[in-house]
């Protein structure tokens, strides 16, 4: 289950697309808009009731957005609704360890709570790592009392030991503040229908969506699939852009691409299948876009 702060929901677009529909084995359900976390909690139950009622998966992996707060769904997690049918393991943080000379990070309330329900530190993307990069990240969790700092594990492309998956859980419900508690009435109200949004295209052919919470704007648009981008302009108008994240699956008239782009680096993939065409990108809240909707409607064809 993977949950994005954008409102269009593209990471599992990208996944199924790279893996096609062989693998039967492996179901992506989606939680868009950032709301997996959220204190209600009741998208996140729709969605994980649907994945247990339909596929009865041998293990469920939840990844909530970077701009999220896992105290929320730790909690859900640990409830009554959940605690017969769920076996709680252990909670991943994966942190990129240049972000520690930069306070925004820091000091943001989100990052330091990320780090404080860790089990496991992965301090990923390590092959780009300077010297010392390391040892800031264990000498910031250590000042910070984490239990998680002696399990600080370096990654590379996130290629982790699958054994980690099977450490217990820590996180008790005395750890969520009284913002993170589930009301427990919701939880007998929740259907195993899809808490995706079923998008339907104006006469244009495309719909514009946008997010806004933590001092970020995420804006995405959605294109109906039987609109086809040059693929030349739309990679090369994707990849001119100065934003904080961008993501991409996008069907040209040179088969389907996969884009990511984050801190300065971008990288494009071949997909196998897409439903549609999604741009996303996510800019600090008051940053002014270095393009406009009307130059995406120029790369298609």
């Amino acid at each position: 289950m993977i949950n994005e702060f954008g409102a269009a929901g593209i990471d599992g677009s990208l996944i199924q697309g790279e893996q096609g529909t062989q693998n039967s084995d492996i179901t992506v359900r989606e939680v868009p808009g950032g709301c997996l976390c959220c204190a209600a909690g009741l998208p996140a139950q729709m969605a994980i009731n649907s994945l247990l009622a339909r596929t009865r998966p041998d293990r469920l992996l939840i990844e909530p957005t970077g701009l999220g707060h896992p105290q929320e769904i730790l909690q859900l997690l640990q409830s009554e609704h959940y605690r017969a049918v769920i076996d709680l393991k252990a909670t991943l943080t994966l942190v990129d360890a240049r972000k520690i000379q930069d306070d925004r990070y820091t000091q943001h309330d989100t990052f330091r709570q990320q780090l404080e329900v860790a089990d496991v530190i992965v301090a990923s993307k390590s092959d780009l790592y300077t010297a010392g990069d390391i040892e800031s990240l264990q000498q910031f969790t250590q000042l910070m009392g984490l239990q998680a700092a002696e399990t600080l594990m370096p990654a590379v492309q996130g290629n982790i030991p699958l054994s980690l998956l099977d450490r217990p859980s820590t996180f008790s419900l005395s750890q969520a503040t009284e913002s993170a508690v589930v009301a427990p009435a919701a939880l007998t109200k929740v259907s195993t229908e899809s808490a995706a949004p079923v998008l339907e295209f104006p006469a244009e052919g495309y719909v514009s969506l946008t997010n806004e919470a933590d001092g970020f704007l995420s804006r995405a648009w959605v294109f109906r699939p039987s609109l086809t981008f040059d693929h030349e302009q739309i990679l090369s108008l994707l990849r001119s852009l100065y934003v904080t994240r961008l993501k991409a699956v996008v069907i040209t008239d040179d088969g389907i691409v996969g884009v990511n782009h984050l801190d300065g680096v971008t990288t494009e993939i071949p997909l196998d299948e897409a439903a549609d065409s999604r741009i996303e990108i996510i800019t600090e809240t008051g940053t002014s876009l270095s393009f406009s909707e009307k130059d995406l409607l120029a790369c298609l064809i």
